[in-house]
């Protein structure tokens, strides 16, 4: 049932992504999961052994999580309530128009450009040129494929709506508390180890299965080489996959709270002039990876069906 629901769920999330008529009227599911995380980090994070915090926060939430996903496989019709909720917990086509909207603003100009850049990114995108934006685009794509696609499917197959469920509030917990700074270092250190390890398979299969679908050996090569470069020790490996795909020179050198980092670049030898042309070749790379994961999911469910 679990690889059924699967690929039913990646289809209905590439055809329905975000609908906006039913968000607008009840909260999604990781809005309320942010609401949640906000709230509590709001009343913990302060005074003394904020690192002790932050380890029980993760262990009081996530025992709920895997209990609520653990009674919903228990329900009626739990293969409908499947297939709904992990399609909603997907992000493949609102990944992909969020993308395409950056694209759409830098055909415009700079302003435009910047402004939907900064919907998908967390660096200061006040000053940023052609290039940067189109770079700053294209590593959102892929780190957040693998992220938002790939991660929850593999936690859905290996722990079913407990995996899922679990995996999308530490991700999400990770970026709003996972951050190396004063306020959140010892209080979001367990969130961002956790998402780390959680991540570590995932990122790594991202990488690969976008070498594989375009069959490129040069990206493969390009990826096991600079994958490392990366200042996390997972988004380098679909965001150089991607660059070695596409031939262009992502990460290097940025600004983040008006402070420059001077970061390695990726695939250093690949074009670094990009354009919001780069960034549509990008988004043809996430939809060609998503037909890889559909494709994988049936070849697997016809030969659990025959055996």
């Amino acid at each position: 049932m679990t690889l059924s629901c699967l690929l039913l769920a990646l289809i209905l999330d590439a055809f329905l992504g975000e609908p906006t008529w039913l968000w607008s009227r009840i909260s999604h599911p990781i809005v309320l999961m942010g609401r949640a995380i906000k709230w509590i980090e709001n009343r913990y994070n302060n005074g003394i052994n904020r690192k002790n915090k932050g380890i029980i926060f993760l262990i009081v939430t996530i025992i709920p999580l895997a209990i609520t996903g653990y009674l919903i496989d228990r329900l009626p019709f739990s293969a409908i309530w499947n297939i709904l909720i992990v399609a909603i917990l997907l992000s493949q086509k609102s990944l992909t128009e969020h993308v395409t909207a950056v694209s759409l603003g830098l055909q415009k100009d700079l302003l435009q450009g910047r402004k939907a850049v900064s919907m998908i990114v967390g660096r200061d995108t006040s000053i940023l040129g052609e290039e940067d934006i189109a770079r700053s685009a294209i590593e959102s794509a892929a780190e957040n494929f693998s992220d938002g696609v790939v991660a929850p499917i593999f936690w859905y197959l290996i722990a079913g709506l407990p995996g899922i469920l679990i995996y999308k509030f530490v991700n999400t917990t990770d970026s709003m508390i996972g951050y190396k700074n004063i306020q959140y270092n010892q209080y979001g250190w367990a969130a961002a180890k956790l998402d780390d390890f959680m991540n570590w398979v995932p990122a790594r299969v991202s990488g690969i299965l976008i070498c594989l679908v375009y069959q490129n050996n040069l990206a493969l090569r390009v990826m096991w080489r600079d994958a490392k470069l990366h200042r996390s020790p997972n988004a380098g490996w679909p965001e150089a996959a991607m660059a070695g795909v596409l031939n262009i020179s992502i990460s290097g050198p940025r600004s983040y709270d008006g402070v420059i980092k001077d970061y390695p670049f990726v695939n250093a030898e690949g074009k670094k002039k990009l354009t919001a042309v780069d960034i549509d070749n990008a988004v043809d790379v996430l939809w060609r990876s998503w037909g890889g994961l559909v494709l994988g999911c049936g070849v697997l469910l016809f030969f659990s069906t025959i055996i």
